[in-house]
């Protein structure tokens, strides 16, 4: 099954609605081909970044209280899912786009996946800068990447116009938030659904498909 999901590292419900997806496929023993596209929760976001807290607060119009309530349920929830999210009075916000380019050309290699995971836990698990080239060439040569030319593809930004159009190519199809899973290129999901709640959308698009 194709299952194409718009999605950025710096958003919590991304990670949290991938590790559903991956019960949810266990479960149904549906093989799956993923597909990662490029979305920027923060398109504008300076290169410094901005304090977790104070950019909730700001963007959603909650209070201190609130984006702490909102924290210790992420951190409930990602340990279920075997998610150890770490949040600490310095924890920012950070810039995607150059994270979003360098994946791109790691889709190239066919380590696409491997990055995308090694990115969610340098932001969530280790708190690293995923706006840092150094930080993101680190983790290219992690998955296998070669780390020269990780560095030359952030350098020369050659991936940044074909990041930009795929980006403008969601928004067009009416993603204007994340996670956003789609099956057979036809069912949308938004959010984070749950195991069960993917579970049952699978078996119905498998169902959907052998009947056709």
């Amino acid at each position: 099954m194709k299952i194409d999901i718009v999605s950025d590292v710096v958003c919590p419900w991304c990670i949290i609605g991938y590790r559903q997806l991956q019960q949810a496929l266990e479960q149904t023993g549906i093989e799956a081909e993923i597909h990662w596209h490029p979305f920027e929760l923060n398109p504008d976001m300076p290169a410094e970044g901005e304090q977790l807290r104070d950019h909730v607060m700001r963007k959603y119009g909650s209070s201190a209280e609130d984006s702490d309530k909102n924290r210790q349920q992420l951190v409930q929830v990602g340990a279920e899912l075997g998610i150890d999210f770490n949040f600490s009075e310095d924890s920012h916000i950070r810039n995607t786009y150059d994270a979003h380019q360098l994946m791109h050309w790691a889709d190239t290699r066919g380590l696409k996946n491997e990055l995308k995971q090694s990115l969610f836990m340098a932001y969530f698990t280790e708190e690293l800068d995923v706006s840092d080239r150094k930080v993101l060439v680190e983790r290219a040569a992690s998955v296998g990447l070669d780390a020269v030319e990780a560095a030359a593809v952030l350098e020369d930004q050659r991936y940044a116009e074909i990041v930009r159009e795929n980006e403008k190519l969601w928004v067009s199809r009416g993603i204007h938030g994340v996670p956003a899973v789609i099956l057979e290129e036809k069912y949308l999901l938004s959010g984070a659904q749950g195991v069960e709640n993917f579970s049952a959308a699978l078996k119905q698009v498998e169902a959907e498909s052998a009947n056709a």
